[in-house]
């Protein structure tokens, strides 16, 4: 009986042991499997990142070419001018103009007895925003009038409040703080689904970013705006940097408008611009929570902050410019006025008048500019335009001071807020991945927080995978609110609560029916694959550069490179911060004995060349690579909303891209393009059809 008793607790202990090994061995197989997704996971996101930034880059290039084209352009005729003019030239006095010609024409827009969409009564009741949510729920248009009287009671609205809001949770008042919403009007939906429609009792504040991207920037912003009036200590917004009509151009919001409201778009555009720069900068919750919407930065002032002019900064990359007195002007004026007894002393003795000191320093500061706008005038082929080679206003003559001058303290410091992201080092660097704002390290933020008696700073700005994220030791939280941001499946939103107690408590969601049923690798495969696609477009359409680099590291000219030259390669051109040798196996498939055939390995990246593929090579690429600075430009142009613009507009058009991207482009080549895109010989040229011919696909 003993010895039967111990074979059976042996072998027992034999399965045992086998079980626990098998286990292990499991265990372990499926954190190499977790590990390997994640790392996935991590370098999609960052592809999608790099990508977004490099944009937003492109786009404050753009306006800084433009931005300088209008401080100095002089035209030569009438229309020259017409064509700049539309370009990047809002101004406070305009918006108040457009504001002041909406209020009056708003009563005159006759409201349809057939139209089906919502009717607002002002002033505004919780049930017409109910009424205005349900329709937006089954996709109906608020009409043009209800929309400029909505922005307008609006803008009234705004006028009144502070830089900075200051709200309490006092009486156990729980505050919901929700970021960026990107036209993503389901996520709103979700929201107020989730944690209740806004209230006196159910306070919200909205951190910013409300448009572009998504496809319903307008009705979000028509939502929130009705809230604010219905219940104005229940709603508070803050500006993000995408409430700015110059990123607006290139994100998509601009177009939408004009999609949706053809006819009043123009006008509606205009008064939202003017909206925008209302909207405060922050708010401070209990004394003792920041609230804004990209970051602090080591010179930030909140007391300073408080006290400026927000409403003239229509757009944030173009800081207005006030007149300066000059010192040459004052001399002039007093020499006016003596030289005026003068002047009529020689009319009485027949010596004409005397020539003031006042033209003469016009003459010397036209001069001047002129000089320096030469170069790009030759290029360019216009009569006037600007000198690439300054990045600042050129110098004048050293009797005069400059003409324009911008308070760059005070523009610095609400770009800092709009634009910062927070990093893991010490310190405040300026932030060349976004080209605006700074990176702000811990050591930063912990003496922003102790300046102004703080515990905590919340911002948005940034989309992170599970909605928010922390860092800087529990001092910065951000919190993202669009789902789906890069892609569906990328990320979740969410939202926080704060209660008297100030402690933070999370909510997250996603709004994705297609992807519930998907396992995490089907999910991760499928985000890769839409990153990995808008990665190899953006490789193909730098070719010529690449090659050229390529063939740099290729001494032999064997047409093969290391896999460390063709990763140095590509970040040198390419400039995206990204992990090559990571993502090697997923975009150079074959390699032989550690060797890339670039060659054969732009022929392998599955992608399709552009239609018009008889156009000079360089041509080709600079307009795909620019597809969006035209489509931006474009849409500026087309000011009719019609889709066309005119053989010369686009000539002119094609002439200025190529100065702002520096490449030499006949007008040969921009004339045969013109004329291939042109296909029923009308001199017009449609925008769509035009993009449409330079889009890179994947092959089947």
């Amino acid at each position: 009986m003993g010895c039967g008793s111990s074979r059976v607790n042996t072998n027992s202990v034999k399965r045992t042991v086998k079980a626990i090994k098998a286990a292990i061995l499991i265990q372990r197989w499926y954190r190499q499997y977790a590990a390997r997704l994640e790392v996935r996971r991590r370098c999609t996101w960052t592809i999608f990142q790099s990508i977004e930034y490099a944009g937003e880059q492109d786009q404050i290039k753009l306006h800084n070419f433009f931005s300088y084209l209008m401080d100095h352009f002089t035209p030569a005729s009438g229309s020259e001018y017409d064509h700049i003019s539309h370009i990047f030239t809002p101004s406070d006095e305009s918006c108040k103009d457009v504001e002041e010609d909406s209020h009056c024409v708003y009563p005159s827009i006759e409201v349809s007895v057939s139209y089906p969409g919502p009717q607002l009564c002002f002033p505004l009741t919780p049930a017409d925003v109910t009424t205005l949510l349900e329709a937006f729920k089954d996709e109906q248009q608020l009409h043009a009038h209800y929309v400029l009287q909505l922005l307008n009671e609006t803008k009234k609205h705004l006028e009144h409040l502070p830089n900075i809001n200051h709200v309490s949770t006092c009486y156990g008042k729980e505050i919901t703080i929700c970021g960026d919403l990107h036209g993503k009007l389901d996520d709103l939906f979700l929201i107020f689904y989730k944690n209740g429609l806004p209230s006196p009792e159910k306070v919200y504040i909205f951190n910013g970013d409300y448009v572009d991207r998504g496809k319903y920037s307008i009705e979000i912003l028509m939502i929130l705006f009705a809230f604010l009036l219905v219940y104005p200590k229940g709603v508070y917004l803050n500006r993000g940097n995408h409430e700015d009509y110059v990123i607006n151009l290139r994100y998509g919001f601009t177009r939408e408008v004009m999609q949706k409201y053809q006819v009043h778009g123009n006008r509606i555009l205009k008064l939202i611009q003017s909206v925008f720069s209302g909207l405060p900068l922050a708010t401070i919750v209990d004394e003792k929570v920041l609230i804004i919407h990209g970051g602090v930065s080591e010179t930030t002032d909140l007391d300073f902050l408080s006290k400026i002019n927000r409403h003239k900064y229509v757009s944030i990359l173009r800081p207005p410019r006030r007149k300066r007195i000059e010192r040459h002007e004052q001399v002039s004026s007093d020499q006016e006025q003596d030289s005026s007894g003068d002047n009529e002393h020689c009319r009485r003795k027949g010596l004409g008048t005397i020539s003031t000191k006042r033209k003469e320093i016009s003459r010397r500061v036209r001069h001047s500019v002129e000089e320096e706008l030469e170069k790009c005038r030759r290029k360019v082929g216009f009569s006037n335009t600007y000198d690439e080679s300054k990045t600042s206003h050129p110098m004048l003559n050293s009797d005069t001071q400059e003409i324009f001058d911008s308070d760059d303290h005070e523009w610095k410091q609400i770009v800092d807020i709009l634009w910062s992201d927070p990093m893991h080092q010490e310190g405040c660097i300026a932030n060349k991945v976004r080209g605006g704002g700074c990176y702000f390290g811990p050591d930063v933020t912990e003496k922003i927080l102790q300046k102004h008696n703080l515990q905590l700073l919340i911002r948005s700005h940034e989309c992170k995978q599970e909605g928010y994220e922390f860092c800087h030791n529990q001092k910065v939280l951000t919190i993202f609110s669009a789902s789906n941001y890069y892609e569906v499946g990328s990320n979740r939103g969410a939202y926080v609560k704060l209660g008297p107690d100030l402690i933070p408590h999370f909510v997250q969601y996603q709004v994705s029916q297609s992807t519930r049923k998907l396992t995490l690798r089907q999910r991760v495969s499928r985000v890769e694959g839409s990153a990995l696609g808008a990665l190899r477009k953006k490789i193909f359409a730098h070719k010529s550069d690449l090659i050229s680099a390529f063939e740099h590291y290729d001494k032999n000219k064997t047409g093969n490179i290391s896999l460390n030259d063709w990763a140095n390669a590509l970040e040198t051109v390419l400039a995206l911060g990204l992990p090559w040798r990571v993502l090697r196996s997923q975009l150079v498939p074959t390699v032989l004995n550690g060797l890339v055939n670039f060659y054969l390995w732009f022929d392998d990246l599955a992608i399709e060349k552009p239609i018009a593929q008889h156009i000079q090579p360089s041509l080709l690429e600079m307009l795909y690579r620019s597809r969006s600075d035209l489509e931006t430009i474009f849409t500026i142009i087309d000011s009719d909303n019609s889709g066309l613009i005119s053989f010369e507009e686009f000539e002119k058009t094609c002439k200025l891209l190529s100065s702002h991207l520096m490449i030499n482009i006949s007008e040969k080549a921009i004339g045969d393009l013109a004329r291939s895109m042109d296909f029923n010989k009308d001199g017009s040229i449609d925008i769509n059809e035009f993009l449409e011919a330079f889009r890179l696909v994947d092959k089947p």
